[in-house]
């Protein structure tokens, strides 16, 4: 090859290598680190300790899982968003801060510090009443609440679940009375029993109680019908669709991460996440795996966000300052 031809070819390749994302090509440098809203066992945990088992093999370094339960999540988002850094993620539902504008007077971060980067499943929300009530449908049960006002009790997971519910009591003209739980968990076992007429929540919650008899789950929550659950209609299909919502969970970095990298870990979450191990682990859970990649992701929590935002406006609860 002539000198200048190959001079040229030589600063070309130069070139070209340098304009690739580096940290595209050396990423991870070290562990990384998924920071989980909640405690050990939770559905969230168990699905990014399975996406963790299969990482490594694809990145060369392990991952460590950081539970940091506590403050409906603001204890975990502010531990990520402080760390600024491209090896620190979050793994979370979107749903656990979708309404915080709404809820808190200051926060520690600003929504565009969580950055979607891998949607991985949908946690099953579902509405049961007691079996005891012998109501077949939500329809039924609505039109037994508004014969009797005020007289039911019901008791919700907070935060977009409890909003959601807010949304469905007011446009569906009821009159219920919401029971403060320390640990709702434990409502559950009171529904069974009688003690409270309705309870939006996890199906993995419900569960226990609706195979034992105690409890009727009348609903699920989601757009389309949860595949492990094909027989419960959904909200929307019973006529009421102000009960829409989606547990959506997924890996979220910071906003200093490049498109490039957040591309290329979503490619390998999703990746992991189609393992029919983990679609099996997860199902027991009462979640459905849901994967998609940045894009696919952060559109489905701005529509979260929309949604969250009206039901905000039609119950006059504005952001706070």
């Amino acid at each position: 090859m002539h000198p200048i031809h190959a001079g040229a070819a030589m600063v070309a390749a130069v070139l070209f290598f340098t304009a690739l994302p580096a940290h595209g090509q050396t990423w991870p440098q070290r562990p990384v680190k998924f920071i989980v809203p909640f405690g050990p066992g939770a559905g969230a945990d168990i699905g990014a300790r399975l996406i963790a088992e299969r990482l490594p093999a694809r990145w060369g370094k392990p991952i460590v899982i950081e539970n940091r339960p506590g403050g409906d999540g603001l204890l975990a988002i502010g531990t990520f968003v402080a760390s600024n850094d491209d090896h620190t993620l979050l793994f979370s539902p979107s749903g656990n801060f979708t309404v915080h504008p709404y809820q808190y007077e200051k926060l520690p971060y600003m929504p565009a510090d969580l950055v979607p980067i891998a949607r991985v499943s949908n946690t099953v929300i579902a509405v049961g009443v007691p079996a005891s009530m012998g109501v077949a449908t939500l329809k039924d049960w609505v039109a037994r609440t508004r014969a009797a006002p005020g007289q039911f009790n019901a008791a919700v997971v907070p935060g977009i679940t409890e909003f959601t519910f807010d949304y469905f009591v007011k446009t569906a003209a009821l009159t219920v009375t919401k029971v403060p739980y320390r640990d709702i968990v434990q409502a559950a076992t009171d529904v069974g029993e009688g003690r409270l007429q309705i309870y939006m929540a996890s199906y993995a919650i419900l569960q226990p109680q609706t195979q034992a008899g105690r409890i009727s789950t009348l609903v699920t929550t989601g757009r389309e019908r949860a595949s492990i659950l094909p027989e419960i209609p959904t909200a929307i299909e019973s006529g009421f669709p102000a009960l829409e919502v989606e547990g959506l969970v997924g890996l979220f970095g910071p906003k200093s991460m490049s498109k490039a990298l957040r591309e290329r870990i979503g490619t390998d979450m999703v990746a992991a996440t189609k393992d029919p191990a983990i679609s099996a682990r997860l199902n027991a859970t009462a979640q459905v795996v849901n994967p998609g990649g940045p894009e696919d992701f952060a559109a489905s929590v701005e529509r979260q966000r929309a949604q969250i935002a009206n039901i905000a406006h039609e119950l006059g609860i504005k952001p706070k300052q």
